[in-house]
């Protein structure tokens, strides 16, 4: 399964992201309403110190300038001369202009005709107010990191209902019954319904899980009385030596009837709970299996130009119910026989607890094999190789076994059987 970024992951990611623009807006902000305010004090100090002077030069010709220390006027009749770096600026404030190595602000004024310049040495405000932006920097990285805690937490806090119930949820196992979503302390309207909602699901699910075994155990069990009348009246006809060419059709109804037995018990062991047919295994060799179940189909084999090969790697000992493990070795068996014409088939036993059958037949395309697989997780019906290979991939799945297809080169298909340990 694709991994997914959790909700709490996104609603902290998405929180802080918002706490970060907002400060940095805001710092910002200030920072854009200091500077202008800083313009519109220089403007004012020096519109104000050039309008004094100017009105006291008119009440006293005899009145001279003398620049201060941070204050220096350049033009008109008392300034010194225009500097390079103020001649070429227009009337108007200017700020951050270089005099004389000196960083200054510059308010040009044009004086019947004559360029006079008022500047103000700022390199103390300056460093002060670079000061000043980096601890609005600082208290801005100190808040976003606080704020990420109380967000963490808060998110954390918020989010702690939902996460234990999406636990409680991932522990549902499918094979158990009875199981219930419990709905954690401090939970929302919204959770209380999806919990309800989930429990109302589960279970209609374990009453429709029950009604399909009872069905399938009633059928079953109903059609296991004339299924065993006729394998048992079959038995008997054929022990009578007078039966003469009737023989054969005998033998195919007894055949058919066994095969009609181990159908009915394949359906028995699909209803019942896999923890419990554990309890009913016993210790079993796979080899003397296989060995029993060729012998049983040899009367599919004798009709065709077929042979049957047996190769054991080593036995192996498996504990199972005997009647399940038959079946679907038996099952897997058959559907190589019916699907081949002539050839030999090899059956193997491998380390560990493997069976592979491999037939010369007619072969499955890669598309028929995919659409095994596809169905089995479907749960469909239609299968290549009727309801054995169905039944057998049901098995596979309520026992915890493998099965596996492979098409042959150039024809015929191999299957592998693993039970495991």
């Amino acid at each position: 399964m694709r991994r997914v970024d959790s909700l709490r992951r996104r609603m902290l990611l998405g929180l802080l992201g918002y706490a970060v623009v907002l400060t940095v807006l805001v710092s910002a902000h200030g920072l854009l309403v200091n500077e202008s305010a800083e313009r519109l004090l220089w403007q004012a100090l020096l519109e104000s110190e050039l309008d004094q002077l100017a009105s006291r030069m008119r009440e006293d010709p005899g009145y001279r300038w003398a620049d201060s220390h941070n204050m220096a006027l350049y033009g008109g009749e008392q300034g010194a001369s225009l500097p390079a770096a103020v001649a070429s600026l227009a009337p108007g404030l200017h700020d951050e202009i270089m005099v004389d190595g000196v960083e200054r602000v510059v308010l040009v004024r044009n004086d019947d005709g004559r360029q006079v310049a008022l500047a103000l040495d700022i390199t103390d405000i300056e460093r002060r107010e670079l000061n000043m932006s980096v601890a609005i920097i600082g208290s801005a990285v100190v808040m976003i990191g606080l704020i990420g805690l109380f967000v963490a937490w808060g998110v954390g806090r918020l989010t702690l209902p939902l996460s234990r119930m999406a636990e409680g949820i991932h522990r549902l196992q499918p094979d158990r019954s009875a199981q219930r979503v419990e709905l954690p302390r401090g939970a929302t309207t919204e959770l209380a319904i999806i919990g309800e909602a989930l429990n109302d699901y589960l279970h209609r699910n374990d009453r429709f899980v029950e009604r399909e075994r009872a069905f399938i155990g009633m059928a079953s069990h109903e059609l296991r009385t004339p299924i065993a009348v006729i394998a048992g009246a079959s038995e008997i006809a054929l022990q009578d030596s007078a039966l003469g060419a009737s023989r054969k059709q005998v033998q195919r109804i007894r055949n058919t009837a066994l095969d009609m037995e181990a159908l009915v018990n394949l359906l028995l062991v699909l209803a019942r709970d896999p923890a419990r047919l554990a309890t009913l295994g016993e210790t079993i060799s796979l080899k003397s299996l296989l060995e029993q179940s060729i012998e049983d189909h040899a009367y599919l084999v004798r009709p065709r130009d077929l042979s049957v090969e047996l190769s054991v790697e080593a036995d192996q000992m498996l504990h199972a119910p005997l009647a399940i493990v038959r079946a679907a070795v038996g099952n897997l068996l058959r559907n190589a026989i019916e699907n081949s014409d002539r050839g030999r088939i090899t059956v193997s036993l491998a380390v560990p607890a493997t069976v592979c059958i491999s037939d010369p037949g007619h072969g499955m395309t890669p598309e028929e094999i995919s659409a095994i697989y596809a169905r089995n997780v479907r749960g469909g019906k239609d299968r290549p190789g009727g309801i054995g290979l169905d039944l057998v991939a049901r098995l596979c799945e309520h026992f915890g076994w493998s099965l596996e297809f492979q098409a042959g080169c150039p024809a015929g298909t191999t299957v592998r059987l693993r039970f495991g340990r």
